[in-house]
């Protein structure tokens, strides 16, 4: 369970990775000890899986985000095992859903370009047997993206 030290901590840490044990133990009124300990622990059990640079994809020539929509005819627990095995090769797909609704998968996939997406269409859907529909949308505009949760 959270209390409102681990919460605030977390916020703190959603915004700014990088800030120091002692910003962090300032910032909750902790000495480092404690707050060392507490941020172990939020990583030991799960709460917190990793900490990243986040990057502008557009400044590093990846500018087009495509949404794209899967369905398959099958749902065997073999043919689930490989898909997930390919679609985790591909590093232009940053993250991968299993939907309810019309699709079955939805993955967000970061290119260059038109071409480069093109590329990436190819390979999967050569790769990938049983895929009965692949449907994509291509993001115009970020209105707003953000990796923090409102905790």
């Amino acid at each position: 369970m959270l209390d409102a030290t681990d919460r605030t901590l977390l916020r703190l840490l959603q915004r700014d990775a990088s800030l120091s044990l002692a910003a962090l133990a300032e910032a909750v009124h902790l000495t480092t000890s404690p707050c060392w300990k507490r941020l172990k622990r939020l990583e030991e059990c799960g709460v917190i899986t990793a900490r990243v640079a986040l990057l502008d994809a557009e400044r590093v020539g990846l500018g087009l985000t495509a949404f794209v929509q899967l369905k398959t005819c099958d749902h065997s627990r073999d043919w689930f095992e490989r898909f997930v095995a390919i679609i985790e090769s591909f590093e232009e797909v940053t993250e991968f859903y299993r939907m309810a609704g019309d699709y079955d998968y939805l993955l967000k996939v970061q290119v260059a370009d038109m071409n480069a997406y093109d590329r990436v269409y190819k390979q999967l859907v050569n790769a990938i047997e049983g895929l009965s529909d692949v449907s994509a949308r291509f993001a115009m505009e970020c209105i707003k993206s953000t990796t923090a949760l409102p905790i």
